[in-house]
């Protein structure tokens, strides 16, 4: 059987959300992939705003380097904002898949209105924006914030999760919404548990991203480059961006 490599990129800088993200890609992938997690070594150790997307965007795209030169049949961006979505898909061949646009992409398809859960306030609003670039906007009934930093679900508490929990319950009586999206990829690890409880499907952008990987990977479809994703138009690239060259 031949193996592809699905290469997973959490854009921060923190090892144990790395592993909980991919504990979760893991979880759903085919026999066929093999999922390679990773993270940068330098950048953000969280991201909570537009500053940080800003910064995780070049380890994104330093991964994305580096997972062609692995050989990688396709890729997934595993944070909620999807720093550098489109930047990478101009520097990738195989497909690239933001976990907030697959996970929208997925409620749509179990149900015709769906809310999202995410971390602090200012993330709603960063998610608001996605809803209508995506142009799922009029499909999002409510997004509801725990009003926790996004470090504060690997710290061993469980406040986290606990608030997670309660903000789904919530939404789904409040919102009369079919499915909820988790907003955040350290939430990863919660969505089958939470489905299987509340009863209605709740979506982790992670493994629905992996999912969408491996469907265009078996359609033999990659990132298109004619138009504005072909590959960078080649230039001298100085100082830290060499490594982009």
């Amino acid at each position: 059987m031949t193996k592809h490599l699905i290469q997973v990129i959490n854009p921060n800088t923190n090892v144990a959300m790395t592993h909980t993200i991919a504990q979760a890609a893991r979880s759903v992938a085919a026999p066929s992939s093999e999922i390679i997690a990773v993270c940068p070594t330098q950048g953000v150790e969280s991201i909570e705003g537009h500053f940080d997307e800003a910064i995780a965007a070049i380890g994104v795209l330093e991964q994305i380097k580096r997972g062609k030169e692995q050989g990688v049949s396709g890729h997934v961006i595993a944070c909620f904002g999807d720093p550098g979505l489109l930047a990478a898909r101009e520097l990738a061949s195989g497909p690239v898949i933001g976990i907030a646009e697959a996970a929208m992409h997925a409620a749509t398809m179990v149900a015709t209105r769906f809310s999202i859960v995410t971390t602090l306030p200012r993330t709603v609003i960063i998610a608001r924006h996605l809803l209508r670039q995506y142009g799922f906007e009029h499909h999002c009934a409510a997004l509801h914030a725990i009003d926790l930093p996004v470090l504060a679900l690997e710290d061993g508490t469980g406040l986290a999760q606990m608030k997670v929990r309660e903000r789904c319950i919530q939404a789904m009586k409040e919102d009369n919404s079919g499915a909820i999206v988790l907003g955040c990829g350290g939430m990863a690890n919660l969505a089958r548990e939470l489905t299987a409880e509340l009863g209605i499907p709740v979506i982790d952008g992670v493994t629905a991203a992996v999912k969408m990987v491996e469907s265009l990977i078996a359609l033999g479809l990659g990132t298109s480059k004619h138009g504005d994703l072909a590959y960078p138009n080649k230039k001298p690239l100085s100082g830290c961006f060499d490594m982009l060259s």
